[in-house]
């Protein structure tokens, strides 16, 4: 058996421990102080639902250009919407940025007047690959066509959700019962969510039920083995049936979610509508997974992309009311369920298509696309200005990328779900600007931020950017010392030894010598731990602190 064919749960990667004076501590989560703090609760609750667009999204046949509409139809003459079938999206636009949307999207357009639509304009990656596999495992890996990310071993989804949750060792915790990552509808296992570890952090649901939800989860299956023999098929079979119980684990738990969880709106009767309605349900049912990957395929429009006597049909036509009708209807779906606000949803393709049509009602491999970004909590409009149709590249390929496709996956993790920057580091996205997407209504505040963190090793035998606490021992109170080179808000707390929370402040960390009174008289003697994070980052300085009576 292979073992992409059944569930592989990520272990504890990174930083699972610091160690202080010889206590062996594991990581206080940021999440912990923040909700106590910051009324960060909801932050938990959100999810990320992609929509992959296999084959590569026809972006010009989604958005035209309407201030260069002579030279799109110069471009595309048998294949071109035309002007007067196209829905304009936002008359209030600048030239630059004006665009009539096809007209099977519709339901898109609703939901822009609603507020609820963010676009994307020009998304895409340093030289662009054209091949659907290559390209597809770039967007999947986080790499680009350069040869430092050419070949990335992980996905970036993987990463992310294991640097997010570093107590997750394989198995449901207390905290975080349910699989980080999705995967509806797919049989294959999607690159996103792999990491270079033994195991993988999501599951695939994509068996369908007589209703359509894709709510099945397979299983191994087999009786288990109780011995299993000293050997490699032995380590072998034992693996298997670890993997088997944490399948099985997560398989109840997603059943129970699953009918614990209903849907308030309607659906059109198709694949994609389907993977979303799941995924709503789920949510409902109180799901806590951070990662939904649902998909479509069909863009790959070589031809037949629009009918020869009517452009505005045709086989890209479809698909694109297909995406439309399945968002909108999921987003109804969870505003009539009064948790709009737990979800964002946003597509991505590969790559785009040629600026001009191929001469077989179609049109080929492409480089630039826009991405849609849809939910409560956007921030509505369109990001940068339409692709320049006078400036392609010898072989009429769109050029001058304005939106690394990293930015819009950073800006989610972080902006949206809460990820702090060590997260975003071991995403491999620390080196993309994050761009306004979330409402600021939504953004998730600073405080709140979470994720695992560095290790720290703190021996407290010189001063500099460590805490000092005296009198330590102490009895009514102790200043905690520290010297920064950086300005930064921090929160400043006391815990006992086995981690639980005691105490906390807000400081403010100034650069140079700092000096923040601890009130100790009400704790009873014992040994705690004194921690300062900075609230930004995520790191956190740490010592040992003594309260005698």
């Amino acid at each position: 058996m292979k073992r992409r064919d059944f569930l592989k749960i990520i272990p504890a990667a990174g930083i699972s421990s610091f160690v202080l004076n010889g206590f062996t501590m594991r990581p206080f989560a940021n999440s912990r102080l923040a909700h106590i703090i910051s009324g960060c609760d909801d932050v938990r609750e959100r999810a990320l639902v992609l929509i992959q667009l296999k084959g590569g999204n026809d972006g010009l046949n989604n958005l035209v250009p309407l201030a260069q509409y002579s030279r799109y139809r110069a471009l595309r003459p048998t294949t071109g919407l035309a002007e007067n079938a196209v829905i304009e999206l936002d008359s209030t636009l600048k030239d630059s940025k004006r665009v009539g949307l096809h007209p099977a999207m519709q339901a898109l357009k609703d939901l822009y007047d609603r507020g609820w639509v963010s676009i994307v304009q020009g998304a895409g990656y340093p030289n662009p690959n054209q091949s659907h596999f290559k390209s597809t495992d770039l967007w999947l890996t986080g790499g680009d066509g350069t040869p430092a990310n050419f070949n990335i071993g992980s996905g970036w989804m993987g990463r992310s959700l294991q640097a997010l949750f570093p107590d997750v060792e394989g198995a449901p915790t207390p905290t975080m019962p349910d699989p980080l990552g999705i995967q509806v509808g797919d049989t294959n296992p999607s690159l996103g969510f792999h990491t270079e570890t033994e195991h993988q952090n999501a599951i695939n649901l994509s068996g369908q039920d007589p209703a359509g939800f894709y709510s099945l989860v397979q299983t191994i299956g087999g009786a288990p083995v109780l011995n299993a023999p000293d050997s490699e098929h032995g380590e072998e079979l034992a693996y298997i049936m670890s993997v088997e119980r944490s399948v099985n684990q997560y398989a109840k738990r997603i059943t129970d979610v699953f009918n614990a969880g209903t849907n308030a709106g309607t659906y059109p009767n198709t694949a994609l509508a389907n993977q979303l309605k799941t995924v709503a349900r789920l949510i409902r049912g109180g799901s806590k997974t951070k990662i939904f990957l649902c998909s479509i395929g069909g863009f790959d429009t070589h031809n037949a992309q629009v009918d020869s006597g009517d452009t505005t049909k045709g086989v890209h036509a479809d698909l694109l009311r297909t995406l439309s009708e399945a968002i909108k209807a999921f987003v109804d779906d969870l505003d009539k369920m009064s948790i709009a606000h737990r979800a964002v949803v946003c597509t991505f393709s590969e790559f785009g298509r040629c600026a001009a049509e191929n001469g077989s009602f179609g049109t080929d491999h492409g480089t630039l696309a826009p991405m849609y970004i849809v939910g409560k909590g956007v921030n509505p409009g369109v990001l940068g200005t339409n692709v320049n149709l006078s400036d392609l590249t010898a072989d009429n390929q769109l050029k001058g990328t304005q939106h690394d496709y990293r930015q819009v996956f950073a800006t989610l993790l972080q902006d949206w779900l809460g990820a702090n920057n060590w997260v975003i580091a071991e995403s491999l996205f620390a080196p993309y600007a994050k761009v306004p997407l979330i409402s600021p209504a939504y953004a998730v505040d600073p405080q709140c931020y979470y994720g695992g963190s560095p290790t720290i090793v703190d021996d407290f035998e010189t001063w500099g950017d460590k805490l000092l606490l005296y009198p330590n021992p102490a009895r009514t109170s102790s200043e905690v010392f520290l010297h920064s080179n950086d300005a930064y808000d921090g929160i400043l707390s006391v815990h006992s030894i086995g981690g639980s929370l005691l105490h906390h402040q807000r400081v403010r960390v100034e650069p140079g010598d700092n000096a923040f009174l601890l009130e100790v008289l009400h704790l009873p003697a014992g040994t705690y731990v004194v921690r300062l994070e900075n609230t930004l980052t995520g790191v956190a300085k740490v010592a040992k602190m003594s309260v005698a009576r």
